[in-house]
């Protein structure tokens, strides 16, 4: 997998309660899919080409998250 990240500003101190603190995000452009994952509170953004298999199998791991927190 490819790694890189961005040179955002860093975000100083606690969240407060409505602040978003990750995103994630999946695209798919020229055949590629691609993960960005930010990390609003230092700033940080990670970004991964994934393989399209990984992607289709994202809802079976939502399903199971959402499960463990029910």
């Amino acid at each position: 997998m490819e790694k890189t990240a961005t040179d955002e500003a860093v975000a100083g101190a606690e969240p407060t309660s409505e602040e978003v603190l990750y995103s994630a995000e999946v695209r798919h452009a020229n055949g590629k899919c691609t993960l960005t994952i930010r990390d609003h509170l230092h700033g940080d953004v990670e970004v991964y080409v994934v393989p399209k298999a990984a992607v289709k199998k994202l809802p079976f791991y939502l399903a199971m998250l959402r499960s463990k927190l029910s």
